[in-house]
């Protein structure tokens, strides 16, 4: 894909299990959604998807306890698609991107994806999940 005119940088709050899988990717692509994960929900900005990352993450066992934000740039007109949703407060927007149109997407991002903030809580038995 030659380089897009315009490009929106986008943000997403991932756990540990994802950002692995992320990094197999050579990080230049999101995993495929499970069954039970009909929607890819990248975030709009950095304040919203730390909030996710530090305040839901760390305190998610399926999460590792640990939250990663993940920054990268994708095509513009090819997110025109997908209309901004907000849920909940104003300042919480994201994209609906339907799990079957991941790959897609993926084909869309431009460079590669950053880790920019990471934090870890504890597990139920006071451990505190690993850094990266």
């Amino acid at each position: 894909m030659s380089q897009p005119a315009t490009t929106t940088t986008l943000y997403r709050p991932v756990g540990q299990a994802e950002l692995a899988l992320i990094a197999a990717a050579g990080y230049r692509a999101f995993p495929a959604r499970l069954a039970h994960q009909p929607i890819f929900y990248p975030v709009l900005t950095e304040a919203y998807a730390v909030e996710i990352a530090r305040d839901w993450n760390t305190e998610d066992a399926v999460s590792g306890y640990a939250g990663y934000v993940t920054r990268f740039v994708v095509d513009a007109a090819f997110l025109a698609r997908y209309p901004v949703q907000t849920v909940g407060a104003r300042r919480h927007q994201e994209l609906w991107v339907p799990a079957e149109d991941l790959t897609e997407f993926n084909r869309h991002i431009v460079g590669p994806i950053e880790i920019i903030a990471e934090f870890h809580g504890t597990d139920t038995a006071g451990r505190q999940a690993p850094a990266t």
